[in-house]
């Protein structure tokens, strides 16, 4: 009795098998990434089209007419959008460079250490995974006028008291030390990895032939830690691009005051949208963000991807 032919799925081969249920699971989280990542961004760019109200019965296209009254916002000598845009500027020109820069020197010293060279680690790396609205409120506190811990420490060093959050000139300062200090446990951890990962051979080879410290970190330490600063450097920027929840929980009302010296495009997207429920204003907004961040990332990656090769 001759045996019943097998067709379809059941001649495929054990690995042609395997390879078929890797793709099945994998297109579960594709699938749901879309759903929450991709189609927003699809329908905030049709948002922008319209002149969108969610409390209006109707919603108007308008074409590039959102698009057209954002450039007219920043081409004004003042306006909240355009101190919005420069504020975000700031934040990162400002705070990836010196939060880098603070994280590398950390993360060289702990290397170093062999004592206690854990809760060191945790003490960094702590505020990272504290909530930044809590962090937020203390450093309010700490910074308030004359009973402020901050200002109490000048007066007893005879120094001048600081405004601090209430100042135009150093609220936004201000407002980016909170946000080096909370995030550069995160990358302290980094580089930290990226460092045990150099061969001890470089630097005995180094010291044998009698390069300095200085010779040693520049031709052996920054150019092995490379892929680390491409990561933290791309990560690092679009979340000061993103800047939210600091100027909110620091500043009066989270207004983004004074006299808007801190308010980022995120919070102006926030208060147009949910605030005027300007909606198709606030979604262009975000699609020129998103852009902004978009062309940032692929310079840095291939810049970076040059003085890797």
């Amino acid at each position: 009795m001759s045996k019943p032919k097998r067709n379809g799925f059941f001649r495929w081969t054990v690995a042609r098998r395997k390879v078929l249920w890797a793709y099945i699971f994998l297109a579960i989280p594709i699938v749901f990434f879309a759903y929450i990542r991709i189609y927003p961004a699809f329908f905030a760019f049709q948002m922008s089209l319209y002149d969108y109200n969610p409390l209006a019965a109707e919603q108007p296209y308008v074409g590039m007419e959102n698009y057209e009254d954002l450039w007219k916002e920043l081409n004004k000598r003042r306006s909240v959008t355009k101190a919005s845009f420069q504020n975000t500027v700031n934040y990162v020109l400002l705070g990836v460079p010196v939060q880098l820069c603070l994280a590398l020197a950390v993360a060289l010293m702990l290397n170093e250490i062999r004592f206690l060279s854990t809760p060191y680690r945790i003490l960094f790396f702590l505020p990272y995974v504290t909530s930044t609205i809590a962090i937020a409120w203390v450093f309010r506190m700490l910074y308030q006028p004359q009973f402020g811990f901050f200002n109490v420490m000048l007066q007893l060093l005879s120094l001048p008291q600081q405004p601090f959050l209430n100042s135009p000139q150093q609220a936004l300062p201000s407002i980016l030390a909170l946000v080096v200090w909370q995030g550069m446990g995160f990358s302290v951890i980094i580089f930290l990895a990226g460092l045990k990962q150099i061969p001890r051979t470089y630097y005995e080879a180094a010291e044998v032939d009698g390069a300095s410290r200085w010779h040693t970190f520049r031709y052996i330490t920054l150019p092995l830690l490379n892929p680390s600063i491409v990561f933290l450097l791309v990560l690092q920027t679009i979340s000061f691009l993103r800047m939210f929840a600091p100027v909110v929980a620091m500043t009066v009302q989270g207004q983004g005051g004074p006299l808007d010296a801190t308010t980022t495009v995120v919070l102006r997207v926030y208060r147009e949208a949910f605030q005027s429920f300007n909606m198709g204003y606030a979604s262009a907004m975000t699609v020129v963000l998103f852009v902004v961040i978009l062309i940032v990332t692929i310079i840095q990656l291939r810049f970076t991807t040059r003085s890797i090769n």
